[in-house]
């Protein structure tokens, strides 16, 4: 079992008794956490319900040039990818961040916040707008409430933002299950199994322990189904 050690503020939490690896394992578990990063998933999820639902989002293409798809796309992008990558780079390049990695549970205080601004900004402006179908404003709201409980946790436990926003994507697929009656079977196995080797990864890495990486799935899946029950 691991025994989480708890560092002073600010510093990485460090997992003692954790098994080791080998370096080529270490490398392959630090790629799967790259191309898997949290941030990758809104946009992810947008193009999977554009596509599989274009009759859902035929508004942002009949209403004016301005709204086309590429615009879309580029609205979800730099407001859920773009604009928190730059305040952690600007965060860092200040000094404010020891690493982009955001070890510490004290790092990730500002991309917290900043993330639940852009968020709560993506849902507000898709809600206002009346144009995106209610279930895409669903999964907005799930992602802000995510951050919230996962900004609030964090003063207590380093819960994983990996699984919080996978966990987030399989609450999502069931909401679309049990609220459109959408066939998401092999979207949904296929969340679970990224899901479970993106939570191998992080343990591999010693980023996080088992309490931690199964906290932020709850988390990330509740999350989601409350903003259906507000929302849907």
């Amino acid at each position: 079992m691991m025994e989480n050690t708890r560092p002073a503020q600010g510093s990485r939490t460090v997992y003692t008794s954790a098994p080791s690896f080998p370096k080529a394992t270490k490398a392959f578990a630090q790629v799967v956490s790259v191309i898997f990063h949290p941030l990758f998933i809104p946009t992810l999820i947008t193009v999977m319900l554009v596509c599989s639902l274009p009759e859902y989002f035929a508004t942002f293409r009949n209403l004016s040039k301005r709204f086309d798809y590429d615009i879309f796309y580029f609205r979800v992008v730099s407001i859920t990818l773009m604009f928190p990558l730059l305040v952690v780079l600007l965060c860092r390049t200040l000094g404010f961040l020891p690493s982009i990695q955001l070890k510490g549970q004290q790092d990730r205080i500002i991309p917290y916040l900043s993330t639940m601004i852009f968020y709560f900004w993506a849902f507000y402006t898709f809600k206002k707008e009346g144009q995106a179908p209610p279930f895409f404003v669903v999964f907005f709201l799930g992602i802000f409430i995510a951050v919230i409980v996962s900004f609030i946790t964090n003063i207590f436990v380093k819960i994983s933002m990996h699984m919080v926003g996978w966990g987030g994507v399989i609450g999502y697929l069931l909401t679309l299950m049990w609220g459109l009656q959408v066939n998401v079977s092999l979207p949904l196995l296929v969340a679970f199994l990224v899901c479970g080797l993106v939570a191998t990864c992080r343990m591999i890495l010693n980023a996080h322990s088992p309490f931690e990486v199964y906290l932020g799935i709850v988390v990330g899946i509740v999350s989601q189904l409350v903003a259906y029950g507000i929302v849907g």
